[in-house]
């Protein structure tokens, strides 16, 4: 038994003297995304340095780019997840394309914030991994949200109702297999497209990785807004690999 023991310690001073100190340390990492090459939600600029504020408090660190450059395999491996910010249109090129599905493949996260659904929609693969694709919004209005899971990390803190002004979209199409959290009651406000099954926040896993998305977000008040900041910190560290 000793000896085993010893073994036990001889091995872990071999892990920790061939792992650099900064490795051990090392924070997880998250990269926000927010390329737009069609409308540009004036809120990305409130939205970043809220989810910069998010990592500082929940010990991830959190970096930003509008490059899709940035999209490479070796570059991308060292995020736990990648927070597309209210992208909208085409925004990566094949390459980054590859590179993006190879790490959503190898076992990373992703996480759509609103107009993630206005982005790509000549590439399928991504529209099953964001999980929608935008049609169309009517103006931005209260409307009254139910969740539908309060036992998900990200929606967990929220009332069943929530009563919210935001921009609503409607989608033309949803993909299948979707873990919805949120609905929105369409008899609550005018504009509604999607009848009955109208999702405004799901999850999955999807082609070996994790993905969360939330619809909520348009305005700049969202990024101040404790609930919501609650309900997003739960997306990423879902995304993160963390628990659900």
């Amino acid at each position: 038994m000793k000896i085993s023991n010893y073994l036990k310690a001889a091995l872990l001073i071999v892990v920790f003297v061939q792992l650099p100190f900064s490795k051990l340390l090392a924070k997880p990492k998250v990269l926000i995304f927010c390329k737009t090459a069609g409308f540009h939600h004036n809120s990305i600029a409130v939205g970043i340095p809220a989810i910069i504020k998010l990592g500082q408090e929940n010990n991830f660190d959190v970096d930003t780019t509008t490059n899709s450059a940035k999209f490479t395999a070796s570059n991308l491996k060292q995020y736990a997840a990648v927070i597309f910010l209210s992208t909208t249109g085409d925004v990566l090129n094949d390459e980054q394309q590859k590179a993006f599905q190879q790490y959503i493949h190898s076992g990373h996260g992703f996480v759509g914030v609103h107009a993630a659904t206005d982005t790509e929609y000549d590439w399928p693969w991504y529209g099953d991994l964001v999980g929608a694709y935008f049609k169309s919004h009517p103006k931005q209005q209260e409307a009254t949200l139910h969740v539908v899971d309060r036992n998900f990390i990200a929606t967990k803190h929220l009332p069943a109702e929530w009563k919210r002004f935001d921009e609503w979209y409607n989608y033309k199409y949803i993909a299948k297999g979707l873990h919805v959290l949120i609905t929105i009651d369409e008899k609550s406000y005018t504009g509604g497209e999607n009848g009955d099954y109208h999702p405004m926040a799901w999850y999955h896993e999807y082609d070996g990785g994790r993905a969360f998305y939330t619809e909520l977000g348009h305005t700049d008040e969202s990024y101040s807004d404790p609930l919501y900041l609650q309900h997003l910190l739960g997306g990423i560290k879902y995304a993160m690999g963390h628990a659900k």
